[in-house]
């Protein structure tokens, strides 16, 4: 399902622990890690994919974790002309998405990368809150920041331990830690 604008709607899930540390999960057989994340299918709303995408590649249910917060609108990034499935149609260009910030109920030792018959994930660990933005593959950092910003405030009331933001030069973007 590919919107008019060429994006492919999708949810992006931010799961974290008691000491706000992040769930951060290695692609199968890649030197790639992100956030759990998957397309939203016709007729399903974003908080039914996220459950779905949640049980596909963390084996978790509902039951095992609590939706803390949303961001509120589409986050969105275009992949690079490489990625283009030129032969689709419609093309798709990127995705958009909605993130969703969890917090863990259950034992580390209930999440189960295998549960589905196509495995995302074969390695996790836990990381601090900001570490994602500069490690995810270049061209979603700009959608890892934006959602890490918008939800931090749930996980740190009394203040945000730094920020992204992104600065547009003439030659390259830069990314400054505050």
């Amino acid at each position: 399902m590919i919107d008019s604008d060429g994006f492919r709607p999708n949810v992006g899930i931010i799961l974290c622990n008691d000491q706000r540390k992040l769930f951060w999960a290695k692609r199968i057989g890649q030197d790639a890690w992100q956030f759990p994340q998957g397309g939203i299918n016709e007729n399903e709303s974003p908080e039914e994919a996220m459950f779905r995408e949640l049980d596909e590649e963390v084996g978790l249910k509902p039951d095992q974790v609590d939706v803390l917060g949303v961001t509120e609108g589409w986050l969105k990034y275009r992949l690079p002309r490489r990625y283009l499935r030129k032969n689709c149609d419609p093309v798709c260009i990127g995705q958009k998405q909605r993130w969703f910030l969890l917090r863990v109920l259950c034992k580390e030792s209930d999440f189960c990368l295998d549960s589905s018959e196509k495995p995302e994930f074969d390695h996790w660990k836990w990381v601090k809150y900001w570490y994602p933005v500069d490690q995810v593959v270049y061209f979603k950092r700009n959608v890892y920041a934006q959602a890490l910003n918008e939800l931090a405030p749930i996980l740190y009331p009394d203040g945000i331990p730094g920020q992204f933001e992104q600065i547009e030069t003439k030659s390259r973007r830069i990314r400054l830690y505050r």
